[in-house]
């Protein structure tokens, strides 16, 4: 039997030169993303931005899995994003990076640098061989391919997650299973030895295909 879990998504504004938007498995199932909110909001000045860059994001084998997603910290303080995820409530420290599919990351800013998403930044990224690059990034205004933001599904985490969103955590959910996920992160192609796809992990894809075709993203708020 399926299970049912809601998955997480992830601009300032598109990258020249950017694909036109279209259905791409790394573009973007996000965990139930979001519409544009046009709800502008100025981080606080005494909090510093962390800078991310296209450099800063990896393959999800160099990150470190903790049930279904991965995490890592970008200001080198991995055992404690660790020791929360593991943990699977409280709040996450600056530097903190939550991934669940190659095309879609969340960053954590330092405290007060924008209150709005609890100091979160959505990324969502165009992968290859080559690396990442960034293909939009922002606080409560990212749009994934499907019209999807980021910010509205996020917010709908009870207070305790910290705005992460797991099978329990509030976050409306979406019809992609674990099963779904787990072939998925096998086909990031960034990793220099990607997993091997079994015969089910290409069903399943085949599977995922089918549902991101019908898969209607929840409205964001107006």
């Amino acid at each position: 039997m399926k299970t049912t879990l809601p998955v997480s998504p992830t601009s300032r504004a598109q990258a020249p030169g950017a694909p036109q938007a279209k259905r791409n498995r790394f573009g973007s199932i996000g965990a139930a993303s979001l519409l544009a909110c046009a709800i502008g909001f100025t981080p606080a000045l005494h909090a510093k931005e962390i800078a991310v860059g296209d450099g800063s994001f990896k393959c999800l084998n160099d990150m470190v899995k903790v049930r279904h997603f991965y995490v890592d910290n970008l200001l080198g303080n991995r055992a404690a994003t660790i020791k929360v995820a593991e943990r699977g409530k409280g709040k996450y420290p600056p530097g903190s990076v939550v991934q669940l599919i190659p095309g879609e990351v969340m960053v954590k800013h330092p405290d007060g640098f924008n209150p709005a998403t609890r100091d979160w930044e959505f990324f969502e990224l165009d992968v290859s061989k080559d690396g990442s690059r960034i293909r939009r990034r922002g606080f409560v205004d990212v749009v994934n391919r499907f019209g999807g933001n980021c910010f509205a599904c996020h917010a709908k985490a009870r207070p305790e997650f910290d705005m992460v969103c797991e099978i329990d955590h509030g976050c409306d959910p979406i019809p992609i299973t674990r099963r779904m996920l787990a072939a998925l992160q096998k086909t990031d192609p960034r990793c220099s030895a990607p997993a091997a796809l079994a015969d089910d992990d290409r069903l399943a894809l085949k599977e995922l295909d089918e549902v991101l075709k019908t898969m209607t993203m929840p409205a964001g708020p107006k």
